[in-house]
């Protein structure tokens, strides 16, 4: 299994707050499941200076990254169209972190 950080960024338009909160229901219930799975490692909200959510930082486990860009198609936050600029990054977790992998 492989690691990866995955950094998504919302749109900017003023219909995106909306948009994330429509969505934000599906969205958790998809990092529960994944959490399940041992897909998802961990994840937070990504905040403006103003506390506002503005994107979300998600570290998953994956067996490639054809595995993870299948999840990313389904996730109701792409679907949803909240998340406008994802970047994913391959990582390592240290071994400090190794009881948070499965598989």
């Amino acid at each position: 299994m492989q690691q990866f950080v995955i950094l998504a960024y919302d749109a900017k338009d003023e219909g995106a707050m909306a948009r994330r909160m429509a969505a934000r229901t599906a969205h958790t219930q998809a990092m529960v499941e994944a959490r399940k799975s041992g897909n998802m490692i961990c994840g937070a909200a990504l905040l403006d200076e103003t506390g506002k959510m503005i994107g979300s930082n998600i570290i998953v486990n994956y067996p490639s990254r054809k595995e993870l860009d299948a999840w990313l198609n389904s996730e109701p936050y792409v679907i949803g169209k909240v998340w406008e600029n994802i970047t994913i990054i391959p990582a390592k977790l240290g071994d400090t972190f190794k009881d948070l992998i499965k598989g």
